[in-house]
């Protein structure tokens, strides 16, 4: 038995193929189904605007400096 992916033959590099495949396919499925139940609509109601406060700078030491 050789382990080594380079000298695999056909077969085993089909299968491979058809294993990541069929594993991508899977993976955005359950990607897409997890979000269908999310209401990403907004109205002019439900917006909040939201004001910068004055720019702070965060030095090396841990502190902060307000210019």
């Amino acid at each position: 038995m050789n382990h080594s992916f380079h000298s695999a033959d056909r077969g085993t590099h089909l299968k491979i193929v058809v294993v990541a495949l069929v594993a991508g396919i899977l993976v955005a499925g359950f990607g897409i189904a997890a979000r269908t139940n999310v209401d990403y609509s907004q109205t002019a109601q439900s917006t909040h605007v939201i004001k910068a406060g004055k720019p702070v700078v965060v030095t090396n030491a841990g502190t902060s400096e307000i210019r």
